[in-house]
Parts: C-alpha cells; sequence; structure tokens
C-alpha cells in the first residue's frame, strides 16, 4: 500500500474552493468511476485500488490517497497528476 499526501494554498475563499473540488470530484466520478461524499468540508472518495479525501479551507486544499498494492506500482504518475489537476483548479 503506498500514500500519497499534497497539499495547496489558495486564496479563492471556501466556497469557491468547495465547488472546485466538486467540480473535480464530478470529473473524477465520469472518467475513473469513484464514489464520493462530503463530510462537512472533507470531500471523501473511493474507488476499487483507491481511496483518500480532499479536505478544504479557506487558505488551503489537502489531499491524501492510499493506493492498494496494484496502484502503487503507480504512485509517482499518480501524485504528479493530483499536483497537475490542482494547480490547474486552484489557478
Amino acid at each position: 500500500m503506498s500514500r500519497i499526501q499534497v497539499e495547496r494554498p489558495h486564496a479563492l475563499g471556501l466556497e469557491a474552493v468547495r465547488d472546485k473540488a466538486e467540480k473535480l470530484a464530478q470529473r473524477l466520478a465520469r472518467e475513473y468511476d469513484v464514489r464520493y461524499q462530503w463530510r462537512g468540508d472533507t470531500l471523501e472518495f473511493k474507488r476499487s485500488g483507491a481511496d483518500g479525501s480532499i479536505e478544504v479551507s479557506d487558505a488551503k486544499v489537502r489531499v491524501e490517497v492510499k493506493l492498494g498494492l496494484l496502484l502503487s506500482t503507480m504512485s509517482g504518475s499518480i501524485k504528479r497528476e493530483i499536483e497537475r489537476a490542482l494547480d490547474e483548479y486552484l489557478a
């Protein structure tokens, strides 16, 4: 099992960053069959071989992903994709 953690600051405000996290989750649901739900300001997600959370606040976004054995071999490329997506969505 592998764990990925990525954190990014932002200046969007809580409501705007929550909206962007929701749009990202909808995209992941469409493209990767991810199921997700909000618990307060934390979006929890799960799919076969991976689960994690996106925690949003008024100043930062923190993503944590736990990868199963098969996806662990791709952890480097998955982390880069998470970083790219965060940079795109928070711009």
